[in-house]
C-alpha cells in the first residue's frame, strides 16, 4: 500500500503507474478501498483456492492495482 498526497495530476499519474504496490491512494491518508473493490496484494497475500484455469488463472497471474483518488475543488491545505 502507498499513499501520495499532491495537486499535481502529472505526479499522481507518474506515482500511480511507477509505485510496485496493489494499492495506490491519491490524497486519502489510507488506501482503503470501498467493499466492492479487492484488497490484496501482488506477492504472498494470496489466500484461499487456486483455480488455475479460464479466468481465475488471468486474474491470479495479472498484476491489478485499485487507486483510491480524491481531488476536492478547494483544497484546505498546500503540499
Amino acid at each position: 500500500m502507498a499513499c501520495l498526497f499532491t495537486s499535481s495530476g502529472a505526479a499522481a499519474r507518474q506515482f500511480r503507474y511507477e509505485t510496485r504496490v496493489g494499492n495506490v491512494g491519491i490524497n486519502v491518508g489510507v488506501a482503503a478501498p470501498m467493499a466492492y473493490f479487492p484488497f490484496s496484494g501482488w506477492k504472498d497475500s494470496f489466500f484461499g483456492d487456486l483455480h488455475a484455469q479460464g479466468r481465475d488463472a488471468i486474474d491470479f497471474y495479472t498484476e491489478k492495482k485499485v487507486v483510491v483518488e480524491r481531488w476536492p475543488s478547494n483544497w484546505s491545505r498546500k503540499f
